[in-house]
């Protein structure tokens, strides 16, 4: 789960993580209430409105019905005039800004709706840096990543400068230890009161990771202030979806609208679904039996649309959700249904299978393939049920079948 950079931020300065003061706001007016604060608070005569989507890239965003304008405007409009200054251009960015839509190199050409705004102060900059807390799950084990390189993207430093890139492995019960910190603020030049403080920094944040269960933290750029202050100018977080029981503050700050509608569906009803690329549209009960079959639809030439696991013990209730969910998707030109029956018995999906046939119909080719437990029943009734369904005989002769049906 993906939060905002002013949740992100929310979740920091709670646990002595320093930030820049701001407000999140949902209106014009909001957007312009939260300037006079700021100004006067900070002693800045500069403030920044953010535009709050989850995807990254922002700044280098444009808007398509404003393409002069990026997902992050500096305001200097104070500078010369004053807060009424300040005030009326936010007014009219923030105009600008909400309801458009903001497209990024990772929101894709389509980009994503701007119904959020962050109104924050000026903060003036002596140093940029990158910091992340990264779970490595070949290790099991986060890992605090640093560059010098603030403000560019990650992948791009990894690619033409990796040398600039340091980390540190965390061992779980020991948390980053003193040894650490200081390595990293040494590696990223830090001193005087900026090395004191980032080792701070460094430490309060991996300890941010561990009792937030977070995926990844990351802050691009983490900056150094001219009086050695080191504070997140801005804020990435995403999380262990299976840990948000033990946060159910952190889950009431999942923002709907930023969701996949058909993955935000399917966990509704407790399947796992994750919208791909391709056209094959697959209906598997069991992760790694899905994993397989998007394999072998690949091997013989297809290019799977989803991955969704129904699970060991799904319903006929579930499997017609699912069915209705994958039909939905305009770019699916045919499903393949590869059930194993264990837990999951065969006659269950085949009737869930049936009913949601006849409840949204069928305009593309559908191949079934059950084996084990009550399998020669869960035939007879896809047999039975008169549907234009074809039976394979096994996985590879499914997905050989349903590759050739979508040509």
């Amino acid at each position: 789960m993906k939060i905002h950079e002013y949740q992100a931020k929310e979740l920091m300065k709670a646990r002595g993580i320093a930030v820049p003061m701001g407000a999140m706001a949902t209106t014009v007016e909001d957007a312009v209430a939260a300037v006079r604060p700021l100004i006067e608070g900070s002693g800045n005569p500069v403030v920044v409105v953010k535009s709050q989507i989850h995807a990254g890239g922002r700044g280098k965003g444009r808007f398509k019905e404003h393409p002069e304008l990026g997902g992050v405007t500096v305001v200097l409009d104070g500078i010369k005039g004053g807060i009424e200054a300040a005030e009326a251009k936010v007014r009219e960015l923030a105009g600008k800004m909400l309801g458009s839509t903001l497209v990024t190199i990772q929101t894709g050409p389509e980009g994503k709706q701007v119904n959020r705004l962050y109104v924050e102060q000026g903060i003036d900059i002596a140093t940029e840096l990158y910091v992340s807390v990264v779970l490595d799950r070949s290790s099991s084990r986060n890992i605090v990543m640093v560059s010098t390189e603030g403000g560019t993207e990650i992948e791009e430093v990894a690619e033409q400068t990796p040398e600039k890139i340091l980390k540190e492995e965390i061992t779980p019960g020991f948390g980053l230890l003193p040894f650490q910190a200081r390595a990293i603020a040494y590696g990223l030049g830090l001193e005087g009161a900026a090395f004191k403080n980032g080792v701070k920094f460094m430490h309060s944040l991996a300890d941010a990771a561990v009792e937030l269960d977070t995926d990844m933290i990351e802050i691009n750029p983490l900056v150094v202030t001219t009086d050695g202050t080191v504070m997140a100018l801005d804020g990435k977080m995403s999380f262990e979806s299976n840990a948000l029981f033990r946060h159910p503050d952190v889950e009431e700050m999942r923002d709907d609208s930023e969701e996949d509608p058909a993955e935000l569906e399917a966990s509704g009803y407790d399947l796992s679904f994750i919208k791909l690329d391709g056209s094959i549209g697959c209906m598997v009960n069991g992760a790694g039996l899905a994993m397989a079959t998007m394999d072998i639809i690949k091997y013989v030439g297809g290019e799977p649309a989803n991955f969704l696991d129904v699970g060991g013990g799904a319903t006929a209730e579930k499997v017609t959700a699912a069915f209705k969910i994958i039909t939905r998707d305009p770019s699916v030109k045919g499903i393949f249904i590869n059930i194993f029956g264990g837990i999951m018995q065969c006659d269950t999906i085949a009737e869930g299978v049936v009913t949601a046939v006849k409840e949204v119909g069928l305009d593309v080719p559908l191949v079934v393939r059950l084996e084990g437990t009550n399998v020669e029943l869960g035939k007879q009734i896809i047999n039975e049920s008169g549907l234009g369904v074809v039976s394979a005989e096994d996985m590879k002769d499914g997905a050989q079948k349903i590759v050739e049906l979508t040509r």
